[in-house]
C-alpha cells in the first residue's frame, strides 16, 4: 500500500482535511529512544515530539505499564494507594502553594477543569489569554484559540509579549514590559466596564504556541499580581513546557511566576493518556464540592505506575540538566549558522525547546511561512522530523524527546547546515 493509498483511506474514514505533517507524509511503524522508523525501513531522528519525553517506547515505562495492567486497573471510586503515592510525588515537584491534584487524560480536560475551577472559586466568567493561544478543543477551552483582543463576552485576548516583534517599536526593554502589562490592565478594565466578573488568566508558562517569544523580564509575575488583585486566579499551562523540557521541572520556574492552578499533560505518561490539574487546596476544594467530578479513565493504578516510571527516568538519568546543556549547545550552534543565513531571523527557546524564526529578510522580520515549511520538508527528506508552527506558522519548531544527546544534535546540525545551504542557495 502506497502513501497515497493510506492518505486516501484516511480521508475516507476520518474525513478529508484531517491534519497531516509534510508534503509527503511519513508512515511510522516503530519508535526507540529519539528515533522513529518508517514502514519503508527508513530511520528518522525525532526533533519534534514532546509526548515521549523519556524516549519512544521507553523500556522502564513500558514495563511499568505492562506489569500494572496485568495486575489490575480500575477507576478512582475505589481505594488505591499507588495513585496517592504518585500524587504526593508529583505535587512535591511543584511550588509549595500547589497541594492538591485532579487527574484526567488529556490536556484539554485538564484545562477545562482549571477554567471551571477558576469560575467556581471566583464567581467570575471572564478569562484573559493571548491572541495566539491554544489550550485545547472543548467548548470552554476552545474559546481561547485565536480569540480577538476585544469583542467576546467572556474572553479577552492580549497581544502576546514579544521582544522580537513588539507591539510598539522603539521602546526600551522596561518600557516594552510596561506596554504589555497595560494590555493586561485594559482587558481587566474592559471586563469591569461590561459588568463581567473576572475568573482568571490562562497562559502557557513559556508561551510555546505563540512561538517561544522573549518575554520581557518580570512580565509574568506582574501580570499574575494584577489578575489576583482584580479577583481572578492564575492558571499556567505546562503541557508543552513541563516535565524538564525547559531544563527546569516547570516552565513557570523559568519565567519566574507561581500559579494558583497548573495544568499538565502529554509528557506525563510518555504516550499513555495522562494529565492533571493541580492547585491550591481552597480552589480544588470548591471544585470538588460543586461538581463531584470523577473520570473513568484517570486516577487508575496504571496511570500511577506509568507516571512514576516517567519521573523515575527523568530523575535517574538527569534529563533536566541534559535538556539545559544540549539545548544551549544546539541554540549556540544554530546562531552560528544564522550569521550566514539571512532567513534565520532569530534563534530562541528554553532547554530542549528551540524555535528558529524564519523571515523574508532579517531587517523587516516579515514571517516566511513558505520558507519554514520548505525547511521542515527538506529536513524530513534527510531523516529529521521538525515542523513549522508559532503565531505566524514561520517558526521552525525543534522539540525532541529529552533523551536527545549532543551526538544527536551534531547529526542534526550537519543536516541542517546542508539543508539551508540547498534550500536557500
Amino acid at each position: 500500500m502506497t502513501i497515497g493509498d493510506i492518505v486516501a483511506r484516511r480521508d475516507r474514514l476520518f474525513g478529508k482535511g484531517t491534519p497531516l505533517f509534510y508534503e509527503t507524509p511519513v508512515h511510522l511503524v516503530r519508535g526507540e529512544g529519539p528515533w522513529l522508523f518508517a514502514a519503508d525501513g527508513r530511520r528518522y531522528l525525532d526533533m519534534y515530539n514532546n509526548i515521549p519525553v523519556v524516549g519512544h517506547c521507553n523500556p522502564r515505562v513500558v514495563a511499568a505499564l505492562a506489569e500494572q495492567a496485568a495486575t489490575h486497573s480500575t477507576h478512582s471510586r475505589y481505594l488505591d494507594t499507588r495513585i496517592l503515592d504518585y500524587a504526593e510525588r508529583l505535587l512535591a515537584l511543584h511550588a509549595d502553594e500547589i497541594t492538591q491534584v485532579v487527574f484526567a487524560c488529556t490536556g484539554t480536560e485538564a484545562n477545562e477543569i482549571a477554567m471551571q475551577m477558576a469560575q467556581m472559586a471566583t464567581g467570575g466568567r471572564g478569562f484573559i489569554c493571548t491572541d495566539a493561544a491554544y489550550h485545547g478543543n472543548s467548548s470552554l477551552v476552545g474559546q481561547l484559540t485565536h480569540a480577538p483582543h476585544r469583542g467576546r463576552t467572556d474572553v479577552h485576548a492580549i497581544p502576546f509579549p514579544d521582544a522580537y516583534r513588539p507591539v510598539e517599536a522603539g521602546l526600551s526593554a522596561d518600557a516594552l514590559g510596561e506596554r504589555y502589562l497595560a494590555e493586561v490592565r485594559a482587558a481587566i478594565d474592559d471586563f469591569a466596564a461590561a459588568g463581567t466578573p473576572l475568573a482568571g488568566i490562562l497562559l502557557c508558562s513559556i508561551l510555546a504556541n505563540e512561538g517561544l517569544p522573549d518575554i520581557p523580564a518580570g512580565f509574568m509575575g506582574r501580570a499574575a499580581a494584577m489578575v489576583r488583585e482584580a479577583g481572578g486566579v492564575v492558571i499556567l499551562d505546562e503541557v508543552q513546557a513541563g516535565f524538564c523540557r525547559t531544563g527546569s521541572w516547570w516552565g513557570y520556574q523559568v519565567t519566574d511566576v507561581v500559579p494558583d492552578i497548573v495544568t499538565m499533560g502529554k509528557p506525563m505518561g510518555n504516550g499513555y493518556p495522562l494529565s492533571a490539574c493541580a492547585g491550591r487546596a481552597d480552589l480544588i476544594g470548591v471544585f470538588r464540592e460543586r461538581t463531584g467530578y470523577f473520570n473513568t479513565f484517570s486516577s487508575t493504578p496504571v496511570h500511577a505506575a506509568v507516571g512514576m516510571a516517567v519521573i523515575d527516568e527523568l530523575e535517574d538519568r538527569g534529563l533536566a540538566a541534559q535538556a539545559a546543556d544540549v539545548g544551549e549547545y544546539l541554540r549556540s550552534a544554530l546562531r552560528e549558522i544564522a550569521t550566514t543565513c539571512e532567513p534565520m531571523g532569530d534563534v530562541r527557546g528554553h532547554g530542549l525547546f528551540v524555535g528558529i524564526d524564519w523571515v523574508v529578510d532579517r531587517d523587516g522580520r516579515e514571517p516566511d511561512v513558505a520558507g519554514a515549511a520548505r525547511v521542515a520538508n527538506a529536513l524530513k527528506d534527510r531523516g529529521f522530523l521538525v515542523s513549522n508552527a508559532g503565531a505566524y506558522d514561520n517558526l521552525v519548531k525543534i522539540r525532541p524527546p529529552l533523551v536527545f544527546e549532543r551526538r544527536h544534535a551534531d547529526r542534526f546540525l550537519e543536516a541542517f547546515a546542508e539543508t539551508v545551504a540547498a534550500v536557500h542557495a
